[in-house]
């Protein structure tokens, strides 16, 4: 018997990804395509809020340095568009968890939702359909 996880179809799932280094938002936007994701990717985090919209994206993968806007910040802005979309952060730096958990209070019960990279491939899309289960 097959379990309801091995018959989810990934393309029901649209995936904002914001990340302001043109190189990884192309290479992760290719993964996760391949993978059967739908994605939009954006490398201006300003874009990218003027772009969102209130339940096209079951998922957000947000690079926390960013210029103009960081991560945490984009991440405020979208919780005042969509509270229910979820949201993992990427970043290539270690990121205190007491910084994470001012910024993101839901931390206090669970683990928090970061990419860090560099990544592998299989470990950038199971850190994906874990953000989305």
């Amino acid at each position: 018997m097959q379990s309801n996880k091995s018959t989810i179809k990934w393309s029901q799932f649209r995936i904002l990804l914001v990340d302001d280094e043109p190189d990884i938002t192309w290479c992760f936007n290719i993964v996760l395509e391949d993978n059967g994701f739908v994605v939009d990717s954006f490398n201006d985090p300003l874009l990218a809020l003027s772009s969102f919209k209130k339940g096209l994206y079951s998922l957000a993968l947000i690079d926390i340095k960013m210029p103009k806007m960081n991560g945490f910040e984009l991440y405020r802005e979208i919780r005042k568009i969509d509270d229910n979309v979820k949201i993992s952060f990427m970043s290539a730096f270690d990121i205190p968890i007491e910084d994470l958990k001012a910024v993101v209070p839901s931390l206090n019960e669970k683990a928090p939702p970061i990419i860090k990279k560099p990544v592998l491939v299989d470990d950038l899309v199971s850190s994906v359909k874990a953000g989305l289960g």
